[in-house]
């Protein structure tokens, strides 16, 4: 839901606030949609990418290989499990990954490692599948969200995400997550987008 416009909203607010950014880290970078967007309006930055499918990674790259990156760097593993340097990102960048996170620990976890491989005054910027806290919110946005796939395609097709989502997804709230990022280290916190179960935001270090 809104996935042109999140892209947009993301990569535009990543150039603004650091137009003097070196480097992207791109975790769950998939085909390298958010990272080529970003080149666009920021040319000229150090890539590192980061996805657990080789075959993404592989297409990516190529496409970044026409790009103006002046350097590419792939890593094919769990974000949790790669090793990463220390205060090296300018921008980091996470679209429909960290739901897959399963404990707080392992929340706290992954957003400490994220803290810690930025630059001061680096920007982190998310964008992914959202839970809610009042059983209320969580059901009339669910309910909005299984609207929207029946609309898609069918009830079938609805029932399959949901099924999918319950079995292998565990999403957090916004602020779940945004007062996660001020517990590990995050200064500041924004919201950039919040549309039923689908949410963006960001934070600097």
């Amino acid at each position: 839901m809104d996935a042109p416009l999140v892209l947009d909203l993301i990569t535009q607010v990543a150039a603004t606030h650091h137009p003097h950014a070196t480097s992207v880290l791109d975790i769950g970078c998939g085909a390298g949609n958010y990272t080529l967007q970003l080149l666009k309006r920021k040319p000229g930055l150090d890539c590192t990418l980061v996805d657990l499918s080789q075959p993404m990674l592989t297409r990516a790259a190529e496409r970044l290989a026409e790009s103006s990156a002046t350097h590419v760097e792939t890593h094919c593993g769990d974000f949790r499990n790669v090793k990463l340097p220390t205060d090296t990102y300018d921008i980091v960048m996470a679209a429909a990954v960290l739901h897959h996170l399963r404990d707080d620990e392992d929340w706290k976890q992954t957003f400490a490692k994220i803290f810690r491989s930025m630059k001061t005054g680096g920007i982190l910027l998310v964008s992914d599948l959202m839970g809610q806290d009042i059983p209320a919110v969580q059901q009339v946005q669910w309910d909005r969200y299984g609207d929207y796939l029946r609309n898609l395609r069918d009830d079938d097709y609805r029932q399959t995400v949901f099924d999918y989502i319950e079995k292998e997804d565990t999403p957090r709230s916004m602020a779940f997550q945004l007062n996660l990022c001020r517990e590990v280290g995050f200064w500041r916190v924004e919201v950039l987008h919040l549309n039923a179960c689908f949410g963006s935001y960001c934070a600097v270090k």
